[in-house]
């Protein structure tokens, strides 16, 4: 508002000073005044002059006195262009600055992005690494307890073979009466009712005692319980007996045994009762080639195919220690192999002669037969 009323100000202030003007430079030019010893018209010219010239400096002192912005523009124009042109520097070099500033922010920001992903993979490999401490942890515990094992099993192992030493020593020097699993007695046992299950099982412990006796203790009177046989191994066969049915029971030596000891320790072993070998039953087979006629030669096959046959009655349960046969009808079996004739191959044969149970002993016979070529 205030420049509206400034430019009114000055069309006004410059009509009345135009008009003044005029009308002096009229009444001059008519008084035909002089000035300076001019001439009237030049003088006439020279107040015009005068008040246009003052019409300008009035317009312009009230444009100045009355515009802040006005005065400033013409005595600080210079000195505000100057702040200008160095206003653009600053905000030229200040934005130029603000770029760099980015830039640093922006590679600051791709750098913090960096570190968190170097700091992200460290605390993985921090993980794994602690995980992996773990597992080497665990790992070293179970092979200490590993290591601790092996060492109770060797100082065992020592400890056992330093007895070994001892019962083979002793062995050689005769000593040793009964061998570890050898066993003291194996009886056959089928009780009517369960409750003679206990005067069953004391009665072969019994016949064990006396058998013990017998090999450590010979000549002396069984008057004692020399046989040390845990409680649990005996309650196994009397729970066996009680079930009922026909059961091989067996006392067997935990260890080997020199004479003169006190004690025995054995345990039980208790199978049920059962026929595992019939009559005829083929046990082992051999082919005797046309070249073997040595004497050697065949006693080895025999020898080979009588270990086979004990091999199979022991697969089928037999607890006989050996196999019974007939040495003599053996020895002349091997005579006739040795001088057959031919050059025939011959099967030779193991055959069962009776049916036997799991605590009978196995009869057995040889039988030969010619496998005539083709």
């Amino acid at each position: 508002m205030t420049g509206w009323l400034l430019i009114l100000a000055v069309l006004l202030l410059g009509g009345v000073l135009s008009n003044l003007g005029d009308r002096l430079g009229s009444r001059i030019g008519k008084a035909r005044l002089s000035l300076f010893r001019m001439r009237p018209k030049k003088t006439a010219v020279l107040i015009t002059v005068f008040t246009g010239s003052l019409i300008s400096a009035l317009t312009l002192g009230l444009m100045v006195a009355v515009s802040e912005q006005l005065r400033v523009g013409l005595f600080q124009l210079d000195q505000l262009e100057d702040k200008l042109r160095d206003s653009r520097k600053a905000l030229q070099l200040s934005l130029t600055q603000l770029g760099a500033n980015q830039s640093e922010l922006e590679q600051a920001r791709r750098e913090r992005q960096t570190a968190e992903r170097q700091l992200q993979t460290l605390n993985q490999r921090r993980q794994d690494l602690e995980q992996e401490r773990e597992r080497l942890g665990k790992e070293v515990e179970a092979r200490d307890q590993e290591l601790r094992a092996l060492q109770k099993r060797t100082a065992q192992g020592q400890q056992e073979l330093r007895q070994l030493e001892r019962n083979v020593l002793a062995l050689r020097s005769g000593d040793v009466v009964i061998s570890t699993g050898q066993p003291l007695t194996m009886a056959k046992v089928s009780i009517p009712k369960p409750g003679l299950a206990r005067q069953a099982t004391e009665d072969v412990l019994r016949q064990a005692n006396v058998q013990a006796y017998q090999q450590v203790l010979p000549g002396l009177a069984p008057e004692r319980q020399l046989l040390l046989i845990p409680r649990s191994e005996v309650s196994k066969v009397e729970r066996a007996l009680r079930r009922g049915g026909p059961w091989v029971v067996s006392i067997l030596s935990a260890g080997n045994v020199l004479r003169g000891e006190k004690q025995v320790l054995a345990f039980a072993d208790v199978r049920p009762s059962r026929q595992v070998v019939s009559r005829g039953d083929v046990l082992a087979s051999v082919i005797l080639d046309p070249d073997e006629r040595e004497v050697a030669q065949v006693d080895g096959r025999l020898q080979l195919l009588l270990a086979a046959a004990r091999t199979e009655t022991r697969r089928r349960g037999s607890l006989a220690p050996s196999l019974q046969v007939d040495r003599l009808a053996l020895r002349a079996a091997a005579q006739e192999l040795v001088d057959r004739p031919g050059n025939d191959q011959v099967l030779l044969e193991v055959l069962a002669q009776r049916d036997s149970d799991t605590a009978d002993p196995v009869r057995v016979e040889l039988r030969a037969n010619s496998l005539t070529g083709p």
